[in-house]
């Protein structure tokens, strides 16, 4: 059974950092690029960064994101992570780490209908 779990959100000043995990269990994700969506209250849940399964190629969603997250994998720990620098109060949202087979990163938008593999997301919350 696939699983995610992700962890490491909670509340943080604006111009502060935060680094999530996702954990990934009963599969292998190594064969599987992993994706960090966002939903913010009263909003569609959106794509935020997508890293490939070699780890070799990585992928921002929105500019304003890719000059302050960073995600990166550790195969050896079956974990994805979300380098989140600079946070801003609109970044303040449930963050989810979410797969399917045969889904790869992409350019542009990614919909949450394309991954049946989700995580029970980790809150973030960017205030002063």
């Amino acid at each position: 059974q696939v699983q995610f779990v992700e962890s490491g959100g909670g509340l943080v000043q604006p111009g502060g950092s935060l680094r999530l995990s996702c954990v990934a269990s009963g599969f292998t994700s190594d064969y599987y690029a992993i994706v960090w969506f966002r939903q913010a209250p009263g909003k569609e849940r959106e794509g935020v960064s997508c890293i490939s399964s070699s780890g070799s190629s990585t992928y921002y969603v929105d500019s304003s994101v890719k000059d302050r997250f960073t995600i990166s994998r550790d195969k050896s720990k079956s974990t994805v992570y979300l380098q989140m620098n600079s946070l801003k109060p609109e970044d303040t949202a449930v963050y989810y780490c979410a797969t399917d087979w045969g889904v790869e990163c992409r350019i542009g938008t990614y919909y949450p209908a394309d991954y049946t593999s989700w995580g029970q997301g980790t809150q973030v919350t960017v205030s002063s």
